[in-house]
């Protein structure tokens, strides 16, 4: 359900992280010259203003450089926390109860992929790293099981 508004919603995150205008712009920008998007002063303020919404390409732009969820953005009730992919796999595994030869396949499996770094792109392999570390510090999968 949707109580409040993209203008609502950047107005409060800035004010909690005390932000202004022009540093949510400067988070911005690496993600804007990523995926070929422009966004400047002029934009910003019309969506802080509640005076235009936000198109998607846009509005993911600012859910990524303010790290927030695009539905909350969007003024939906959700967790205005970001779901990380990391996040998305651990609870994935958490919700699932393997036995202890699926648990050894799954090991051996990331551990295949973590050795064929040369074709992984970045982000499945840091993925998986963090997963690795993770389960490591649970004393393992069999905590999962």
């Amino acid at each position: 359900m949707k109580g409040a508004t993209t203008s609502n919603r950047l107005k409060q995150i800035m004010t909690i992280r005390g932000l202004k205008q022009v540093d949510v712009l400067r988070s911005c920008e690496p993600y804007c010259k990523q995926y070929n998007v422009k966004m400047g002063s002029n934009d910003l303020s019309q969506y802080v203003n509640g005076k235009v919404q936000p198109k998607q390409d846009k509005l993911s732009i600012l859910g990524m450089a303010l790290n927030v969820n695009e539905a909350w953005l969007m003024g939906y009730d959700v967790p205005m926390n970001r779901e990380t992919k990391e996040d998305k796999l651990i609870e994935t595994i958490k919700n699932n109860v393997f036995n202890d030869d699926e648990v050894d396949q799954i090991l051996n499996f990331i551990d295949f992929l973590i050795s064929k770094r040369k074709w992984l792109n970045g982000w499945i392999l840091n993925v998986l790293k963090k997963v690795k570390t993770r389960w490591s510090k649970w004393n393992g999968w069999r905590g999962f099981v």
